[in-house]
């Protein structure tokens, strides 16, 4: 199972870096599998930590994607990091082994500290949405875009039937960024 989240580490400078991310476990590990090339990547090999937040807040995993990255954050407690403040629950994990991979190696990771920091109170259809609609809008040189369109139609239902100001918020950034790719693919700029 492939579970959503916000993954933080920290640039060589110290700066945070906070991107949505699937996680899955293997044998009581988390495996983080970033794309090569990617900061997260480049941080995990360098840092060798990363903090994994769950959130039902929609509008980090639509901004991370968007260029709105700059998400409040606090200190870790086993290691120099950064989490979520907002975060439901995080998790502090420590590489233990890398399967190395030319498009996606798999870090392995132990837990250090598991903590929750405010109840799950539920997910609407338009949370889900929203979601879906991230991870298409990171695809859109891998997908064929009646692909995109056709999904993007369905998940509006949604969105137009359960949505709040957060999901409507996410949602107008998601489409403005398949808008503006598409603007330029036309304009024979690429992405």
């Amino acid at each position: 199972m492939i579970r959503e989240v916000i993954v933080t580490t920290l640039h060589a400078d110290g700066a945070p870096h906070i991107a949505p991310m699937g996680i899955h476990t293997r044998d009581d590990l988390i495996v983080i599998a970033p794309f090569r090339p990617s900061a997260t990547l480049d941080n995990l090999e360098r840092e060798g930590h990363a903090a994994v937040n769950m959130t039902d807040d929609v509008m980090i995993f639509a901004g991370c994607l968007t260029g709105r990255r700059d998400w409040p954050v606090t200190a870790t407690e086993k290691f120099n990091g950064v989490r979520l403040a907002g975060a439901l629950a995080h998790i502090e994990v420590e590489i233990v082994r890398v399967e190395e991979n030319d498009k996606r190696p798999e870090f392995y990771c132990r837990k250090l500290l598991e903590q929750n920091h405010a109840p799950f109170q539920g997910m609407n259809r338009a949370q889900a949405a929203v979601l879906e609609a991230a991870i298409l809008a990171s695809r859109l040189d891998m997908l064929p875009a009646e692909k995109i369109d056709s999904e993007i139609e369905y998940l509006k239902i949604a969105i137009d039937k359960t949505a709040g100001e957060n999901e409507r918020t996410a949602w107008g950034w998601l489409m403005d960024r398949i808008a503006t790719h598409r603007r330029r693919l036309r304009e024979g700029h690429g992405a």
